[in-house]
């Protein structure tokens, strides 16, 4: 459990705890999720019961399955994260504009997994897939081998894999092989949306 998912926890029990008709504690459990980015299903519902207008608001596209996270790392980079068919999609960036996804985004995110089971192997765990202004970056574990991978694209462009003494025979020959050949689609296919991200970013934003 990580800090972001201790703090939670805390706020939920001390929610239980208390009357939401004290106004006092309810205005300090509202601080406390807004100076950590904490934006959930229970702060929209006290929007709704008390009409406070202040409550920060996430715009999330209709293409959007489920939002799930929204979390600020520092003032100029933020990230937001969306869970697609069981996979992560990560966005980063300095405004709310370039958090959002488009449906060019959430398409190549489907297809990735898809293809990635299709051509390279079906007993994989995904970890997020990062999309950032200039790259993108995406790791897994390959189950049967015990393996993670890594792919990225940008100026560290390429495949990493660690392993722990993993038994080198023709069946994990071919498995790198196929790692190689599914990099290449992958780097084409992103390469494309970032490209596309960076025509429809905005030019001149205050």
């Amino acid at each position: 459990m990580n800090k972001h998912d201790e703090i939670k926890n805390l706020l939920k029990v001390s929610r239980n705890l208390i009357s939401q008709n004290d106004k006092n504690l309810m205005e300090d459990i509202k601080k406390i999720k807004k100076r950590y980015g904490i934006i959930t299903e229970d702060v929209k519902f006290k929007e709704e019961s008390t009409g406070d207008d202040n409550i920060d608001r996430v715009n999330v596209p209709s293409s959007v399955e489920t939002e799930i996270d929204f979390d600020t790392e520092s003032k100029d980079n933020k990230q937001q994260s969306y869970r697609i068919s069981g996979g992560i999609l990560t966005m980063h960036g300095k405004n709310q504009k370039e958090l959002q996804i488009t449906t060019l985004d959430k398409q190549s995110f489907q297809d990735t997994m898809d293809e990635f089971v299709q051509e390279v192997s079906d007993m994989v765990d995904f970890k997020p897939l990062n999309v950032y202004a200039d790259s993108v970056e995406w790791s897994g574990k390959l189950i049967e081998f015990d393996m993670d991978f890594m792919f990225r694209i940008g100026e560290t462009n390429g495949i990493y894999i660690n392993s722990q003494m993993v038994k080198v025979d023709q069946e994990f020959d071919s498995v790198i092989e196929k790692l190689r050949q599914y990099y290449e689609k992958f780097k084409s296919k992103w390469a494309k949306v970032v490209a596309q991200r960076k025509r429809t970013e905005p030019t001149n934003e205050k």
